[in-house]
């Protein structure tokens, strides 16, 4: 990896994007300031990773100076009135003056923030999280400002807080969480010793959120990240996470440990195929995640065997209760608990050589099948030193819903209210429980067509 600090961002930023940074910050130094490029786009240019959006900071210039020069570059919008922030229309590109925040309650609300120009870049670097994210770059002569050491952390793996001010947002920690994971780092004992020291008090959900979207969806290994909260103490924050820890498993099946190891390693095999569809990312992710919560209470030694019988329909409680505390989402929730209460589902149709009615009712169960075949795969992979090359039950379950068009969708009923309406039936409970009965009849393959449908309703209708 190349961390040379000369023009990082020719290799990461579009020509368009380049020429309009370089005729901004010219213009910049000609009315007498200076205009640097500062935190994550600078560490990721840095590591020679694309940078999608990028921040700039301007000193020596006031705010309203600023705005008349950014509106001869181009257009933009001053999105964040309260602490100077524009937006460049047209570019991934936010500029910002530099500035003071104090914390003066506990509140994550509780900060004070004030814009100064004149600020020097190593007071403007202290209220950033970690020094690699405290990096400034002069796109004009390529000089690189590192006034907390961020080059060196970066080289060497560390994650590293800036100041003491580290301590007035404790969502730092889950900060912490999703960089270690994405960035493959090690965080240092100082600051891993504040972290212990911090609690979420009163963060809302979307914060949080945020940070587990991030581990999920970027993290190279998530693994790294939720052994992180382990060590500092945060994973009693997310009980349900925390019951997995040493919840037994039979070696036979599970060579890799407890419940919690075994979960860390799912993940990571889940980030190793990623498809990069955010979304579906992000709720495949969750699933796996939660798929063994049910597993702490189930979990029984029998006949000479740890078993955890019915682990996952008693797992829908722990998701919905971890879930809640992360997002108001009702579809996602929804999406997720589907995946848990069926993760077992495909090894099941597999062994048992179920037919097309089966697979077509998991797909009303879980929504989207290939979803399902993700978590299932990243479940069987997640078993160490045991290696899983191909995972039969999967392909199998694909190929069959891919032949019925429903790898990725739910079957639909084909007969509806107004096909019956257009037979003479009324509308009413009659009408929507033949709808339900048509729907079993088209499950179990009785009919595919239209046509077949309403030659069977018509046999069902009550006598006029």
């Amino acid at each position: 990896m190349d961390f040379s600090p000369q023009k990082p961002f020719e290799r990461s930023l579009p020509p368009r994007e380049r020429q309009t940074l370089t005729r901004l910050a010219q213009q910049i130094h000609q009315a007498g300031g200076r205009l640097w490029l500062v935190g994550g786009a600078v560490r990721d240019a840095l590591r020679g990773e694309p940078v999608p959006d990028l921040d700039a900071e301007i000193y020596g210039i006031p705010e309203q100076q600023l705005e008349k020069i950014l509106k001869k570059v181009g257009p933009c919008d001053l999105v964040g009135r309260s602490f100077a922030v524009w937006k460049m229309k047209g570019l991934p590109l936010d500029i910002s003056l530099p500035r003071r925040e104090r914390a003066y309650g506990p509140g994550h609300k509780d900060f004070t923030i004030e814009a100064d120009p004149f600020l020097s870049i190593a007071e403007a670097a202290r209220r950033r999280d970690f020094t690699i994210n405290a990096l400034h770059w002069d796109p004009l002569n390529g000089e690189l400002a590192d006034p907390t050491g961020g080059l060196s952390d970066l080289k060497a793996g560390i994650l590293r807080h800036t100041s003491p001010q580290f301590s007035e947002d404790p969502l730092r920690v889950l900060r912490a969480m999703q960089f270690v994971a994405r960035f493959d780092l090690t965080v240092a004992p100082e600051t891993a010793e504040l972290c212990r020291a911090l609690t979420p008090h009163d963060l809302p959900p979307e914060r949080l959120f945020e940070e587990w979207r991030k581990l999920l969806v970027s993290g190279k290994r998530p693994s790294l990240g939720l052994s992180f909260l382990k060590d500092v103490d945060w994973i009693r924050y997310f009980p349900e996470l925390a019951e997995l820890i040493d919840c037994p498993q039979d070696p036979q099946w599970h060579p890799e440990g407890d419940v919690w190891e075994h979960t860390l390693h799912c993940l990571d095999a889940f980030a190793e195929r990623r498809i990069g569809e955010p979304r579906e990312d992000l709720i495949v992710g969750l699933g796996v995640l939660c798929h063994d919560l049910g597993k702490p209470a189930t979990t029984v030694f029998w006949d000479g065997r740890w078993r955890s019988p019915q682990h996952e329909a008693v797992g829908e409680q722990p998701t919905r209760s971890f879930l809640a505390r992360l997002t108001r989402e009702t579809a996602l929730i929804e999406s997720v608990v589907d995946l848990v209460v069926t993760h077992m589902r495909p090894y099941q149709l597999y062994q048992a050589g179920a037919g097309d009615a089966a697979v077509r009712r998991l797909a009303v169960r879980v929504g989207r099948i290939d979803r399902l075949v993700r978590v299932a795969e990243a479940d069987a992979r997640g078993r160490p030193p045991e290696k899983v090359e191909t995972f039969a039950a999967g392909e199998w379950l694909l190929e069959r819903a891919e032949a019925l068009a429903l790898a990725d969708r739910q079957p639909e009923p084909i007969v509806r209210g107004r096909h019956l309406a257009s037979l003479g039936m009324p509308p009413g409970p009659a009408m929507g429980e033949l709808i339900k009965e048509l729907f079993e009849l088209q499950l179990d393959g009785i009919f595919s067509d239209l046509e077949s449908g309403l030659s069977l309703a018509r046999q069902k209708l009550p006598p006029a």
